[in-house]
């Protein structure tokens, strides 16, 4: 384990006015993202468009890594004979990969889940090493709901997210740690807080006793926020408020950065958030850069904008430009409504 190099990736990825392209959907869910605008997936398909944002000209000044799938970090260019890792490579931005398999039933609930992905995991962080891939994602579910969640299940997945942290760090892979309090439900911003809360002192207990290095690591939340349902959602500033305060108990100053998930977010809500807390944060002196790993903030427009026809691919590229430009000033808090395309 090279501990500078560690350290080096993850500062990196937390770049000042950069973060992270979530561009690890898996075959079943981008099938769905594709059936949404009409288009085929086919492996083609596939490459045609995670390659036209790839190649998208400036994008590097706002992203600093792209978090790929299993198929994506094997796959070529259609245009040329390289690699999908080295477009991004050759551009300053760091190949990543997403390690786990997926959620299932947790074992003795009937409304909860757990991440697979512990099997074979060594051998396949070190092949993802020798493919380019420098930093790793597992993301573990946390459901609210009538007495929900469950002790067991917070710390059953708590436990997996270390286990897999420890051995990508072994690889000398830096982890992303993803434990996701889900947006779904009527649930009070107050709730969510509560649980965000208990998830992360446990998440970061489990890390302590596998030997993580935080300085090696980053962790990938939630906001605060109210349930998607819920009655009188908060406003932008409460959620700064609210998701500040509870990473100031939670997550120790070692961590080099926050990258923070859209989940189920609008493009606009997710930007106007993100912007709303690197505002604040930026009247305080906190041990964390605040920055993001978004999919589908960054990738609704594009996608919309492509429309699976080649002739659009210029307008993906200019809509996923100006995501990730809108993106990367709300991540230094200097983000407005007037940037948006009218």
């Amino acid at each position: 384990m090279n501990l500078a190099e560690l350290t080096s990736t993850a500062n990196a990825l937390v770049a000042q006015g950069k973060g992270i392209l979530a561009a690890d959907e898996s075959s079943g869910t981008i099938k769905r993202r594709f059936d949404s605008i009409g288009a085929e997936s086919t492996e083609e398909t596939r490459i045609t468009y995670r390659e036209t944002l790839f190649r998208t000209a400036g994008s590097n000044q706002f992203i600093s890594g792209v978090i790929l799938y299993d198929e994506t970090i094997r796959q070529n260019s259609l245009l040329e004979p390289t690699s999908l890792v080295s477009i991004l490579a050759n551009q300053g931005i760091i190949p990543g990969i997403k390690v786990d398999k997926g959620t299932g039933p947790l074992p003795g609930s009937s409304d909860e889940l757990v991440t697979d992905g512990l099997d074979g995991l060594r051998d396949r962080l070190n092949e993802y090493y020798s493919l380019g891939a420098r930093f790793t994602k597992w993301r573990a579910v946390i459901t609210i709901g009538e007495e929900l969640p469950s002790r067991y299940c917070i710390e059953v997945n708590a436990h997996l997210l270390a286990r897999y942290a420890s051995l990508s760090q072994e690889a000398g892979l830096v982890p992303i740690v993803e434990p996701e309090v889900l947006m779904d439900g009527t649930h009070s911003i107050d709730e969510c807080f509560d649980v965000t809360e208990t998830t992360l002192r446990e998440v970061y207990h489990q890390l302590g006793l596998q030997r993580v290095f935080l300085e090696g690591s980053l962790l990938k939340p939630n906001m605060i926020l109210s349930g998607k349902d819920a009655p009188n959602r908060a406003a932008p500033e409460e959620v700064a408020e609210k998701t500040i305060r509870c990473f100031q108990r939670t997550v120790p100053a070692a961590v080099p950065g926050i990258v923070f998930l859209s989940g189920g977010q609008s493009d606009n809500e997710a930007t106007t958030n993100l912007n709303a807390i690197n505002r604040l944060a930026s009247t305080m002196r906190l041990p964390w850069e605040l920055s993001f790993s978004y999919g589908r903030g960054l990738q609704a427009a594009p996608l919309q904008a492509w429309g699976g026809k080649s002739s659009n691919l210029e307008k993906a590229a200019a809509a996923y430009y100006h995501r990730a430009q809108v993106t990367g000033a709300a991540r230094m808090g200097e983000y407005s409504k007037s940037m948006e395309i009218s």
